[in-house]
């Protein structure tokens, strides 16, 4: 059976690697297309030289390259070095051209509507311009270590000696090719400064496999809380070889919680922290599942039980197995506008706190970010929740 097994990981890593290239072909065709429809409504409108038109317009066809090759850079190249700076410039271009897309396609509604014709040359100008601002801002927001947010959270027949009691929660780090040891280092301390009762890390905390990240990744083993660190999956631990992550956490004195839970004695009072792996293991090749009612199987009754899940919508499973709070983060609060507004399409709740039922669900706006380093809108955060007893 070992030897199967052994036989059948690298088929997993092959078959994600053709599947990943056949995507960024497709996507390649389909920004390829956005791209040229931005240079058809923009360039001809822009008061420069034909020269300068046509340079534009060989940038536009080089950002429509780099955005998928930058994202997907890991599966055609193995020099880590081409792959970092692919990486940032795929990133950077990504975050500019979405902007730019989002304007021109205001532009031209608004052109269209209010029959805007005879200031075609300056919205066009504008355009571009305010697409370089946002990014730079964004940019601003995204490299600067995420801010403290503070969170009270009232539960239902909470023990006295539980009132008061802190989680600190990390969530969708990403530790890349753009977010490293130094950002990781400088979040540990900023964690370490809230002296949190316990630690919570709700997934996606790495974005790439342990041979190239492990060492970004190590600053982890400083994190310190009374009760320890507990970690669940997100969907980026499933592309990058979650079982061997798994096992560098736990070196790291990170405990996963796969499903699984532990109980804390807390001044004498008891409080459950129980932990799934991320919803999407449910539809993938992988041999782990997503399991709210074997987290919580056999904890003790009656002692308050905040369950970790990186996905929001694994809430109504969480509080059908009878979950008090859920611990969340995976929309990263949607990162930067516009995009903040169609996450509901997918999850349940974008950022902050919300009710479901008798449980709680507070959803982390990512203390990282994914792709572009960008944010406009959907700052990041370290989220500092603290319980209270409901009124």
């Amino acid at each position: 059976m070992a030897t199967e097994h052994a036989q059948d990981v690298p088929s997993f890593a092959y078959l994600r690697r053709v599947r990943s290239r056949r995507f960024a072909v497709r996507a390649f065709q389909i920004i390829f297309l956005l791209h040229l429809y931005m240079g058809w409504r923009l360039l001809p409108d822009l008061p420069i030289e034909r020269n300068l038109q046509l340079l534009g317009g060989a940038g536009l066809a080089l950002s429509s390259w780099l955005i998928p090759f930058g994202t997907f850079s890991r599966v055609y190249f193995a020099n880590q070095m081409v792959i970092d700076r692919l990486t940032w410039a795929g990133g950077l271009t990504m975050g500019w051209a979405s902007s730019l897309l989002v304007f021109t396609i205001i532009r031209d509604l608004a052109m269209l509507a209010l029959n805007l014709e005879a200031w075609k040359q300056e919205s066009a100008v504008f355009v571009l311009g305010l697409s370089v601002i946002v990014t730079m801002i964004g940019f601003f927001n995204a490299r600067r270590v995420a801010k403290v947010v503070h969170v009270t959270i009232p539960l239902d027949h909470l023990p006295a000696a539980l009132v008061g009691f802190t989680i600190a929660q990390i969530s969708d780090l990403h530790i890349s090719s753009t977010i490293r040891r130094r950002y990781v280092q400088a979040v540990v301390e900023r964690v370490n400064g809230l002296n949190p009762d316990v630690i919570a890390l709700t997934g996606d905390i790495v974005d790439g496999y342990v041979a190239q990240l492990a060492g970004e990744a190590a600053p982890l083993a400083g994190l310190c809380a009374r009760h320890g660190a507990y970690l669940v999956t997100g969907n980026h631990e499933y592309y990058h070889g979650a079982d061997d992550w798994i096992t560098i956490f736990r070196r790291l004195g990170l405990q996963p919680l796969m499903n699984t839970h532990v109980v804390l004695d807390h001044n004498g009072a008891n409080l459950v922290i129980a932990g799934i792996n991320d919803f999407s293991t449910n539809q993938s090749t992988h041999r782990h599942v997503s399991d709210p009612q074997a987290a919580l199987c056999e904890s003790p009754a009656g002692a308050p039980r905040i369950m970790l899940a990186h996905q929001p919508r694994s809430a109504p499973a969480a509080a059908a197995a009878g979950a008090d709070l859920q611990l969340s983060g995976h929309t990263h609060g949607g990162q930067f506008w516009p995009w903040n507004h169609f996450v509901r399409l997918q999850q349940p709740y974008t950022a902050g706190l919300h009710r479901l039922g008798r449980m709680w669900v507070y959803t982390s706006r990512g203390t990282g970010y994914w792709g572009p380093p960008k944010r406009f809108g959907a700052p990041s955060e370290i989220t500092l929740i603290t319980l209270s007893r409901a009124a």
